[in-house]
């Protein structure tokens, strides 16, 4: 009988005829070995509560990191990246605002109209270089030059008082040599805040002994602001005694001791307040206004202008209170006038700026592990935001009228000048920030970017 050769398996079907699969007892194929190298997904976050999340932007409001979805733009270079642009653009809106607020005295006086705001350009773009300059010393360099810059400013400030000085205003605060006309106290306040960080942070151990911090903080903070106080003004004084108080603050001062330092300060400003040049001002504050014609005049042209804007504003040179109603409608009450033309939503705005640029300085400050760059950053954020309360709770009659620009808008070579020179101080210290100088090392710079762009468009 013959017999009957196995037949040729079938493609697919493995040798030895098909594979059962017993499926009695949930019984299955086995499972295949895990892949060790394959990577592990991450582990998922548990949710926050709301009491959490609260909690997380409050802290990221006080310079803490980003939450939820914003965490990917929080990187080592945010915060030097934010202060550029807000920097930036508070320059150019200080620039319009004052050649719009310029113009039309200017003409009258049969001068160009542009002049004012010429010259603030040739300041700001001689003072964005210099930003740009010191943002790429370390921090270490400015704490070594500390007593020079000291020293120089002190120089600048005594000046003030021999044949070159200039009384503008019943203050005697300015410089004029040639053609140009400078206030050295603008530089007084950067050498003021460099001077503090240094001594602080060199008596790092021993803060809680008020001599021996003291001493040697008086012998640069005195005359500095003692010789501001000679020339009457007053304004910057006050700012350079907040640039100290600041200071004292972020370097962790028992509180005992920033108590005495603030009633003395307090005592010295009710006592030179009290000559007569400013009795009148306050007075008039304190009475509601005083005299439309007289003492208050000033401060309610500056709210009419605030008045007439409304919510959106008149358009930029739409103004009526700069044809000669507001004193100083260029510099000092600048505010009544970005009010008066950009509106309501136009002063938001510049609050909104200068809130960024305190978040800004926070964000370095709590960074930081050098006591020198959370003084110097601390300081120059007192600075700025301190004369820019003054100066505009006097435009909305928070405070009697004192002689004190807006930072960054309001005309004044000088004062740009310092004050971008100061943002370059915490520029540098943003820079030197944990992380910072790796992402600077890992980013191409502009020449190699723009010679990449040529090279492959010549590819193409």
């Amino acid at each position: 009988m013959a017999t009957r050769a196995p037949s040729a398996p079938t493609p697919g079907t493995p040798r030895g005829g098909p594979r059962t699969i017993d499926l009695r007892d949930g019984a299955g194929p086995p499972a295949p070995a895990p892949d060790r190298r394959a990577p592990r997904p991450a582990p998922r976050r548990p949710a926050l509560t709301r009491r959490q999340a609260a909690a997380a932007w409050v802290d990221a409001l006080l310079g803490g990191p980003l939450p939820g979805r914003l965490a990917r733009w929080d990187t080592p270079l945010l915060t030097y990246a934010v202060l550029q642009g807000v920097v930036l653009i508070l320059v150019v809106l200080g620039l319009v605002m004052v050649l719009s607020s310029s113009s039309v005295e200017l003409i009258d006086d049969g001068i160009s109209p542009f002049s004012a705001g010429r010259s603030q350009a040739v300041f700001a773009v001689l003072g964005l270089a210099a930003m740009f300059v010191a943002a790429r010393l370390p921090p270490r360099f400015w704490r070594a030059v500390a007593l020079p810059v000291l020293l120089g400013a002190l120089l600048l400030e005594v000046l003030v008082l021999s044949p070159l000085g200039v009384d503008v205003g019943g203050n005697r605060n300015w410089v004029q040599i040639g053609g140009f006309r400078g206030q050295p106290s603008e530089f007084g306040k950067l050498a003021l805040v460099l001077w503090c960080a240094a001594v602080l942070a060199s008596k790092q151990k021993v803060l809680d002994r008020p001599l021996r911090v003291g001493v040697p903080l008086a012998l640069g903070a005195l005359p500095v602001i003692g010789v501001v106080l000679v020339g009457k003004d007053l304004g910057t004084a006050m700012v350079m005694g907040l640039v100290v108080f600041v200071a004292l603050f972020a370097a962790g001062i028992p509180l005992r001791h920033l108590g005495v330092v603030a009633a003395a300060g307090l005592l010295a400003v009710v006592v030179l307040a009290s000559t007569s040049n400013r009795t009148g001002r306050i007075t008039a504050f304190l009475a509601g206004g005083g005299d439309r014609q007289n003492e208050g005049y000033q401060a309610y042209s500056g709210l009419y202008a605030l008045a007439s804007g409304g919510l959106t504003g008149l358009g930029l040179g739409g103004s009526r209170q700069k044809w000669s109603w507001l004193p100083e409608a260029h510099n000092d009450y600048i505010f009544a006038i970005i009010g008066e033309e950009l509106g309501l939503v136009g002063t938001l705005v510049v609050l909104g700026l200068f809130a960024l640029f305190a978040w800004c300085c926070v964000r370095v400050i709590r960074r930081s592990r050098d006591l020198f760059v959370a003084v110097l950053v601390a300081g120059v954020m007192g600075w700025v935001l301190g004369q820019a309360a003054v100066n505009i709770g006097v435009v909305v009659s928070l405070l009697p009228v004192i002689g004190l620009p807006l930072p960054f808008i309001s005309a004044g070579g000088s004062a740009l000048l310092a004050t971008l020179l100061a943002v370059g101080l915490v520029l540098s210290c943003a820079r030197s920030s944990p992380g910072a100088q790796a992402a600077l090392r890992a980013r191409p710079g502009l020449v190699r970017r723009s010679l990449a762009v040529v090279s492959r468009g010549g590819h193409r």
